[in-house]
């Protein structure tokens, strides 16, 4: 059974900096797309952060370009998520996904694979 389990978020200020880590058991992750996505109340669930199964092509919204950053280790099965610079639009409820195999793309329906989320709050 493969699951996928956020820690790391929590409250903080503008200006801020957070770690997110998003461990995944019950397959690797060498050859699977990554990604992380956020969804704000009453807002619809965007892209934030991705990562390409095999060529770890990085991928990032237009939102969090130049201040976040994703990462995978391989061996142990774990995605990061650095959030640097954080502003109060970017809280949300920040979600790890991954697919069961290389996929063309970073659009939600490209992934099987969902952790239950990490809550994330900037405050101003």
């Amino acid at each position: 059974q493969v699951q996928l389990v956020e820690s790391g978020g929590g409250l903080v200020q503008a200006g801020d900096s957070l770690r997110l880590s998003c461990a995944v058991s019950g397959r690797g992750i060498s050859t699977s797309n990554l990604a992380w996505f956020r969804q704000a109340p009453g807002q619809e669930r965007e892209l934030v952060a991705g990562i390409s199964g095999g060529s770890g092509r990085l991928y990032y919204g237009d939102s969090v370009k130049g201040r976040f950053t994703t990462s995978r280790d391989i061996a142990h099965g774990i995605v990061t998520l650095q959030m640097n610079s954080l502003r109060p639009e970017d809280t949300a409820t920040y979600c790890c996904a991954a697919s069961k195999g290389l996929r063309g793309g970073m659009g939600m329906n490209e992934f099987d694979y969902w952790g239950q989320g990490t809550h994330v709050t900037v405050s101003s």
